[in-house]
């Protein structure tokens, strides 16, 4: 009864399952395969969540959206107006245009250094942000790279299991073999 009780000792005892392990070599712990799946799951989310998620936003920072998305639309339709009154009234049309026309010269400038400074604010706020959102993405670059060096790993793996070795192609086998070296130095 000894001999037994320590035939069982060896391969249950000691916090190990020989036997577990043993299987573990040919066929892949279900366990261990959807912890993986959820922490990709889980990283692809936050992924998800850090490019598309965006704090909630109150009405005054709504409104102040609206009103600096006024001056462009209300430009183009104006000039479009004017082209409008003067073919339904072409005297009005005239009047306003003398009305322009004795507009100080140093008023329209003001008036140009005014729409020129609003609209390259506005330009140089959007840049800055492409710049940040580009910065932001090239950061994530190594981490999605490793993750498609995975995929690419795994998806080998899994034509090597379907594919068995009783057919080996000795070429393919070296394209795999440079491919995984490529991926690890990249």
């Amino acid at each position: 009864m000894g001999l037994i009780a320590d035939l069982w000792g060896a391969l249950f005892g000691g916090g190990r399952n020989v036997v577990r392990e043993t299987a573990e070599v040919f066929i892949e712990n279900a366990e261990a395969r959807g912890r993986r799946a959820a922490e990709l799951r889980a990283t692809a989310m936050a992924q998800f969540a850090a490019e598309f998620g965006q704090p909630p936003r109150g009405r005054f920072d709504r409104f102040m959206d609206g009103l600096n998305r006024l001056p462009r639309p209300a430009l183009a339709l104006g000039a479009l107006g004017l082209f409008v009154a003067a073919m339904v009234d072409p005297l009005w049309f005239a009047a306003r245009m003398q009305g322009l026309a004795v507009v100080p010269e140093p008023l329209w400038w003001l008036l140009g250094v005014v729409v020129s400074f609003y609209f390259g604010a506005r330009h140089q706020a959007k840049a800055q942000d492409f710049q940040r959102d580009l910065a932001a993405t090239m950061a994530r670059a190594p981490a999605v790279l490793h993750n498609l060096a995975e995929i690419e790993r795994l998806r080998d793996e899994a034509a090597d299991l379907a594919g068995g070795d009783s057919d080996p192609n000795p070429a393919l086998e070296e394209w795999r073999r440079r491919r995984r070296a490529a991926a690890a130095v990249g």
